[in-house]
């Protein structure tokens, strides 16, 4: 799986680009079919200190899935981002295996 990082407005240190592969790299585990995943790491302009985004897209063939997490690092907000794909993935698999499951009346 390719995954492509952008950080517009600020210059990502290494060890976040490299955290941020390792996460997304997990998601291989739950399926073979993911393509891509496209992450877009932003800070938010607000007096909150929740102000660190990211946007989670992985792209599989027929559907792509999304997740957005806000937290006070970029870190936490990665794993809560990628948690939720994890969440969708799982649930389109079930949909899958049932869709294929089921015998017509």
């Amino acid at each position: 799986m390719k995954t492509i990082i952008e950080t517009p407005n600020f210059k990502a240190k290494q060890e976040l680009l490299d955290f941020v592969q390792e996460k997304t790299s997990k998601l291989d585990l739950f399926s073979d079919k993911i393509i891509e995943s496209r992450v877009f790491l932003k800070l938010n302009n607000s007096d909150n200190k929740e102000n660190k985004v990211c946007e989670l897209k992985v792209l599989i063939p027929g559907n792509d899935l999304f997740a957005s997490a806000e937290s006070t690092s970029f870190e936490e907000a990665v794993v809560k981002a990628v948690e939720g794909v994890k969440h969708q993935i799982e649930r389109w698999k079930d949909a899958k295996n049932k869709k294929s499951h089921s015998t017509p009346l």
